[in-house]
């Protein structure tokens, strides 16, 4: 056990016999890999640190459920991020502009598509956000984690809560769709 997972450990026993001011010393601990998290999905300053401040609530409610087991900031940084990704689905917006982009020249990378045919796929931006709506709900999960969220496998492993190797079948058979799916567009 690190030295940090030991003193999370014993303020959040601390916290959970009574001691408030532990929980502060404990959000201080994470603060700043927390946000960065929240503002990675989010990409807007002011709304990232609202859903800190409510990964931060949500984690001292779910308290006595944190089993100890990671680090604490590693506990509400997951938190954090489910709720920044349920705050771009009520937004409506979960994978726009430079995400979609990120998918574009992820499937044309993937097909060795020369620079002129990406600018040509990229006019074709709204057709491609419809394509990946009509992806299936874990697929068009993981495009928007890792596009939009620009999160690692491992990120979205955790988030997801599935293991890193389905993740990766996830992302290849949702781009292997996208490929698919505008290739049949391109024929018509």
């Amino acid at each position: 056990m690190s030295d940090q997972h030991s003193r999370d450990r014993v303020l959040a026993d601390a916290v959970l016999a009574g001691d408030r001011d532990a929980y502060r010393l404990l959000v201080e601990s994470c603060t700043d890999v927390v946000l960065a998290a929240c503002r990675r999905v989010l990409d807007d300053p002011d709304e990232a640190a609202d859903v800190m401040q409510d990964a931060f609530v949500a984690g001292f409610r779910a308290l006595p459920t944190w089993r100890g087991d990671g680090a604490f900031g590693a506990w509400v940084r997951r938190i954090a991020l489910r709720l920044a990704f349920a705050r771009l689905r009520s937004r409506k917006d979960l994978l726009t502009g430079e995400a979609a982009e990120s998918a574009l020249a992820a499937t044309a990378a993937d097909e060795g598509a020369e620079p002129e045919q990406l600018s040509l796929t990229r006019e074709g931006h709204g057709e491609l956000l419809t394509l990946i709506e009509a992806l299936p709900e874990d697929y068009r999960r993981v495009i928007a984690l890792r596009f939009s969220g620009e999160l690692s496998i491992e990120e979205i492993a955790r988030v997801t809560g599935a293991p890193e190797g389905t993740v990766k079948s996830r992302i290849h058979r949702a781009l292997g769709m996208l490929r698919h799916q505008l290739r049949s567009e391109s024929t018509r």
